[in-house]
């Protein structure tokens, strides 16, 4: 090794100390990142799920390149022996040059440790909406969901979003504690329409179509409310009965997957319009114009009552 790191100073024109850095930062690092193939094709090995093998590279890549950067600082950073020294110069530069890479790296080592997201979440934060796919030190990758699409589905963009972000800005997780979502369908009749068999109509339908979402939810709560206070009193799907200018509203809220709103809507909607048609007194009502007579249609004590008769002299 001597020979060879005096070969090489020789060589190439370099101080024999300088050689000698050079050729043990390169051993370290091959080295390390040797360890880290060799490790990865064993976990490759044992297991073919995805979410697992990426869990494992991310986090041997972390531990190799801390490790490479921790021992060849302190190669080149002669005298530094102490590792808290080390450690304390390294943050102080680093908080001094590079305040924005600090401020994210603190957002990675707090997303790391209080978990308020995962790869696979569905989350939204700085008004960008997405499924998370990727984390790393400086910032994590979204695929984006919404925007110009009329619904909770992807666009086929991916955001690149700082960590620094999770202490600036609000962050909403669709999944974390409670893995389901309330979604509202608001169903307009007219006024004529016999409102009270539409209704029973649509619990009817709700109820079939969620009934394995409300299993799936009233589970999750009681395992969620071990964690955190969530407190809800009814998870079955309700129609809720409202008034608008246009006609009587019937509001469907129920439970389901955040990736199956949409598809849930649909199943929902073709149902409703299915048994609607059936029915020859129930008609969806709209915005339109229409002219009133009392008279005639009114009932009869609202009815306007017609001048008293004078007396003929």
């Amino acid at each position: 090794m001597f020979q060879f790191r005096q070969w090489f100073a020789e060589n190439v024109g370099f101080s024999d100390q300088l050689a000698h850095n050079l050729i043990n930062s390169a051993a370290i690092i091959v080295l390390l990142y040797g360890l880290r193939f060799l490790t990865m094709r064993a976990v490759f090995r044992q297991t073919e799920e995805v979410s697992k093998r990426y869990k494992w590279r991310k986090g041997i890549t972390y531990i190799t390149t801390f490790l490479a950067i921790f021992l060849v600082g302190r190669i080149w950073l002669e005298g530094l022996q102490s590792v808290a020294t080390f450690a304390g110069l390294f943050a102080a530069g680093l908080t001094i040059a590079l305040q924005d890479l600090v401020v994210n790296f603190a957002g990675w080592l707090f997303i790391l440790w209080r978990r308020p997201f995962d790869v696979g979440d569905r989350i939204e934060i700085s008004n960008h909406t997405g499924d998370v796919i990727d984390m790393r030190i400086f910032m994590f990758t979204m695929m984006e969901v919404g925007n110009w699409v009329d619904a909770d589905q992807s666009t086929g963009r991916v955001i690149h979003v700082p960590n620094g972000l999770v202490f600036k800005q609000t962050l909403s997780n669709y999944h974390r504690g409670f893995n389901h979502i309330w979604n509202e369908l608001p169903v307009l009749v007219t006024f004529e329409s016999n409102w009270s068999k539409a209704k029973t109509i649509l619990q009817e339908i709700v109820d079939r179509r969620t009934s394995h979402f409300t299993q799936m939810a009233q589970e999750e709560l009681r395992r969620a409310a071990q964690r955190v206070m969530i407190l809800y009193n009814k998870l079955t799907p309700i129609v809720w009965t409202n008034v608008k200018d246009s006609g009587v509203m019937l509001t469907i809220r129920y439970l389901c997957d955040p990736r199956r709103r949409r598809s849930t809507a649909q199943e929902i909607w073709e149902d409703i319009l299915t048994e609607f048609a059936k029915h020859d007194d129930i008609d969806f009502a709209y915005p339109t114009v229409r002219y009133y007579a009392n008279h005639l249609e009114g009932k009869p004590g609202t009815m306007p009552k017609p001048p008293p008769s004078e007396g003929v002299e």
